[in-house]
């Protein structure tokens, strides 16, 4: 038999493509509060486990009463009909989205969670965090475009987080629904449950292929409201979970602290046209930046402009293809090599 603690999950379910399949998207998952152990025989998990786990989570059609043997801390049975045959136990629909299921097993473990969980498996701290700064007083310049794509781009390679911070980010893909957990939730829960704010932050990330993204707060006046202070403190939590190599940023005037904000990049991009107007807000932004005695944001300030680009892919997920993209990939292999120039003078 093998022995086991209360940071295990039970995985069973007798349906072996859905149960390897769940697995493998449950191990993708960063900073999971359980070890996992998948078994698609009722027989084979009562002979190889033993002592109390975490969470046994059990298809319906694999579930057997003798399974409370074990006394799990949370009993879930992945519903399959619809009918809540047993008393005592949690339901979960087992065919909608595995983010779904992840969802609702991780708000159970947050439930009875009293303090911040031990790091298991495969998470690494102190990774070192790259933030990349998007902002411009100039508009309609393509920037979310541009940030999307940027981020798009790193996370294949990356673990790359996306945050927006614009008055309206104006794309719904990323907002689908209006009842979705945004930012405005991730402040409260850094303030009111920090012990929890990694599973709560977990519970929250949605994703477009490999990027990882917090949705954009529904409500932008919401973002006049939060000091400079909350701001650097959420992201300061987020740079302290260690689990990004780059976030990128996807600034607006919208929120306080911006040029502190700005400082902390490691680069800045800001995107720019070419008429008089364009060229007149951007002088009057740098000055403002050098009275206000930021201008080391300016020394690491690179300016872009799209011009020469007049069309998008139609998907989000489609922006890595195409000119917009190529110009990107540019600027990433630039800062790359800058970096290591960088990393190489500091030995």
């Amino acid at each position: 038999m093998r022995e086991t603690s209360d940071s295990v999950m039970l995985l069973c379910d007798t349906e072996e493509e859905y149960a390897q399949l769940m697995t493998e998207f449950l191990n993708r998952q960063k900073g999971l509060p359980w070890e996992l152990h998948t078994y698609t025989k009722v027989e084979d998990l009562l002979r190889e486990e033993q002592s109390a786990v975490e969470m046994l989570v059990v298809s319906e059609r694999a579930f057997s009463r003798e399974l409370s043997m074990l006394s799990p801390q949370k009993l879930v049975v992945l519903s399959e009909s619809g009918v809540m045959r047993w008393e005592n136990v949690y339901y979960v629909d087992k065919y909608q989205e595995a983010e779904g299921v992840f969802n609702y097993l991780l708000n159970l473990y947050m439930d009875r969670l009293e303090s911040q969980p031990p790091r298991i498996s495969g998470v690494r701290r102190g990774r070192n965090t790259c933030w990349i700064g998007n902002y411009s007083p100039v508009k309609r310049g393509m920037q979310t475009s541009f940030a999307l794509t940027m981020s798009q781009i790193l996370a294949r390679e990356h673990p790359t987080l996306y945050l927006n911070f614009e008055y309206c980010a104006g794309i719904s893909e990323l907002l689908p629904d209006m009842q979705t957990l945004d930012m405005a939730d991730l402040l409260y829960f850094l303030n009111a449950e920090k012990d929890k704010f990694r599973l709560r932050m977990q519970t929250m990330l949605k994703r477009i292929g490999d990027l990882s993204y917090i949705p954009p707060m529904k409500a932008g006046q919401n973002l006049l409201t939060v000091t400079a202070a909350e701001w650097l403190g959420l992201l300061g939590k987020i740079e302290e979970l260690g689990e990004y190599e780059y976030v990128i940023l996807d600034l607006s005037e919208s929120m306080q602290g911006l040029f502190d904000i700005l400082r902390m990049c490691s680069r800045v991009y800001t995107l720019t046209r070419e008429d008089r107007i364009a060229r007149s807000k951007l002088l009057q932004y740098e000055q403002v930046l050098s009275l206000c005695e930021y201008g080391d944001v300016l020394n690491k300030t690179q300016r872009v402009s799209l011009s020469h680009i007049h069309r998008l892919p139609g998907e989000l997920e489609q922006l890595t293809k195409g000119d917009l993209a190529h110009l990107v990939r540019g600027l990433i292999s630039d800062l790359a090599k800058e970096t290591d120039t960088e990393t190489n003078e500091s030995r």
